[in-house]
């Protein structure tokens, strides 16, 4: 396939996800994580990779609303990139789950590290980390299922178009 059709391709699937961003869900409910780890892994130009899930993210926080650990967020999820662009030439079933999980629990990790060490909500030592994190399990939980959800969605439609769809078309 040319890279043109590749990137609208992949363009489509990530502004499909960023559209559901947008409609009412769960607390951490959305497609964001699996779409980081989609586009390290799909998308081969790194600039591509890392400015379209952050523009995506960007565009529908205009709409959203702006906050103060943007910065923080937008950091974990270009690792989520990084961690999808480790996959890119063996994507599979199990990596593409693998590399989605270990997303989530880096976003995770560093995140509500980040709402420990600034929020002033918990004591500032090892217990209060802990119990930081504690309480942030009834949201991981929904960031892991959306994320596995959206992302192998995303995974499994590119793959289904491409080469079921497209190669057919060429032969």
């Amino acid at each position: 396939m040319n890279i043109n059709k590749n990137l609208l391709l992949v363009l489509g699937i990530i502004g499909a996800l960023t559209l559901s961003r947008l409609i009412p869900h769960p607390p951490n409910f959305t497609p964001i994580l699996g779409m980081a780890v989609f586009s390290g892994a799909i998308i081969s130009k790194r600039y591509i990779a890392y400015l379209v899930p952050l523009a995506a993210m960007l565009l529908s926080d205009l709409y959203l609303g702006f906050h103060a650990s943007m910065p923080i967020i937008y950091f974990s999820l270009a690792l989520c990139v990084l961690i999808g662009t480790f996959i890119e030439a063996r994507v599979s079933i199990l990596n593409s789950f693998l590399s989605i999980s270990f997303g989530v629990l880096i976003f995770f990790l560093i995140t509500n590290f980040m709402v420990w060490y600034g929020s002033g909500m918990y004591e500032t030592n090892f217990s209060g980390l802990m119990t930081c994190y504690y309480m942030a399990l009834p949201f991981v939980q929904n960031s892991f299922f959306s994320s596995l959800l959206y992302g192998m969605g995303a995974f499994l439609i590119y793959d289904i178009i491409n080469k079921r769809i497209i190669l057919t078309n060429k032969a």
